[in-house]
């Protein structure tokens, strides 16, 4: 059954974004990949996406000038190298107006509503996070379930080249053992809903080029770096 978000939804606050917009064009896009998105129950709910933002707002997020990090430390841990991590924050978003229009659309009260209903949770007092995440060869992630303030957590994979369609999420379940691995092929993603159980890694392959993907949060009022935040003032609801 087709789970498409109307345009106007007169329950919820009227959309922010601008018809024509490109943020009113990002959030478009993601309400229909989020309709059409694959359900998976087991081994904990996630959902599998395709096309998740227009393909020129996609090309522009892949090929933003921004350096890949170098140097890093490679212990299956993003915050070894927190020194290094990009973030769609006020000075990010002021440099770049597709970050900008892609923060506005994760804002919007009518995207925020959709993933409340879509995903069975509630996003009252959380802060929107977008991480810009360019990964070399040698990195990998151990599995994990992302700790607690994080109510809300979605991966957009932008990468590239040779292997790239296998560069996704490695699921696992409470045994420890593999599962599947999310698809990754340019403009699709991965959500879940951060729990217990929600076991999940990157494990070790070949990397060629950069592993580009876009992180996306939603977390509690007590997240203590306010400025990886798209807008640490205002809470989404």
């Amino acid at each position: 059954m087709r789970r498409y978000y109307p345009l106007f939804d007169w329950g919820i606050t009227m959309t922010a974004a601008v018809a024509g917009s490109r943020t009113f064009q990002i959030q478009e896009s993601f309400l229909r990949a989020l309709d059409k998105s694959q359900r998976v129950t087991e081994p904990y709910r996630h959902w599998l996406m395709a096309d998740m933002l227009p393909p020129d707002q996609a090309e522009e997020l892949h090929a933003l000038p921004v350096p890949a990090p170098s140097g890093l430390e490679f212990s299956g841990r993003r915050e070894t190298n927190n020194n290094t991590r990009f973030y769609f924050n006020a000075e990010a978003q002021a440099r770049f107006p597709v970050a900008k229009a892609l923060a506005e659309a994760f804002q919007d009260p009518r995207t925020v509503a959709a993933l409340e209903r879509e995903c069975k949770i509630d996003l009252t007092g959380t802060n929107l996070r977008l991480e810009y995440c360019q990964d070399t060869d040698g990195f990998w992630l151990e599995p994990h379930t992302d700790i607690g303030v994080k109510q809300y957590t979605m991966l957009i994979y932008l990468s590239k080249g040779p292997g790239s369609d296998d560069w996704g999420t490695d699921v696992y379940n409470n045994d420890m053992q593999w599962v599947h691995r999310a698809p990754s092929p340019f403009n699709s993603g991965l959500i879940f809903i951060p729990g217990t159980d929600t076991w999940h890694a990157v494990d070790r392959r070949k990397i060629e080029g950069v592993r580009k993907s876009i992180i996306i949060n939603y977390v509690a009022p007590e997240w203590r770096a306010r400025h990886e935040l798209a807008y640490p003032e205002a809470p989404v609801k």
